[in-house]
């Protein structure tokens, strides 16, 4: 038996079906024997959508209004962790959803580019015990005021490394919609390479 993380990106989270297909997954690890944790970002397109609001609200709301940024931000992986559970749930599989500040995962309070400083993993080790398959948003945490801060673009895999490592996992699997690890995002920057090896 193994405890795992497992990080599915937005185009994996894009639709009932995707996340049906990603609560299938999932549960064929729990059959094996494995205790898991899952990290999913928000559904394709929805924190463009978030955001796109509050800049139809106010053009300039990224520059004055960080802190509420975040908190629209966030809102994506909730939903996200909610309809894992709730597929999870229908199949047999038990799960439980967690916010970061529910985990909690600490951060600084650098709005919209936060740094993850510390993961107490003695509520998901708890819930993993009990038989659960644990879902954490990804892509946030809670600053020492207690404000919901987001990690920036990316920051769901950033999120997923370091709850692995906070609760000593054996293996963090992130599923994603590209072959590799790269300088950049390669649907972005045609000039984007592959990195062979990560330290």
């Amino acid at each position: 038996m193994a405890l795992v993380v497992h990080k599915y990106g937005g185009t994996s989270m894009g639709s009932v079906e995707r996340i049906q297909n990603v609560a299938r997954r999932v549960a064929k690890w729990v059959k094996a024997g494995h205790q898991v944790v899952v990290v999913p970002s928000a559904m394709s397109g929805e924190t463009n959508r978030l955001l796109g609001l509050a800049k139809e609200i106010n053009p300039k709301c990224a520059d004055m209004s960080a802190r509420e940024m975040d908190m629209i931000a966030s809102t994506g992986e909730q939903v996200s962790v909610g309809l894992l559970a709730i597929a999870l749930q229908a199949i047999g599989t038990p799960a439980v959803s967690y916010t970061g500040w529910q985990v909690p995962v600490r951060t600084n309070s650098a709005f919209m580019k936060a740094r993850i400083e510390s993961i107490d993993g003695a509520k998901v080790k708890k819930d993993l015990d009990a038989g659960r398959v644990v879902i954490i948003t990804g892509f946030q945490g809670v600053d020492p005021d207690n404000n919901i801060t987001t990690l920036g673009r990316g920051g769901s895999d950033t999120s997923a490394v370091a709850v692995a490592a906070a609760i000593k996992a054996d293996e963090c699997l992130i599923y994603t919609d590209v072959d590799g690890v790269y300088t950049t995002d390669p649907r972005v920057v045609e000039n984007a390479r592959r990195m062979d090896k990560i330290t």
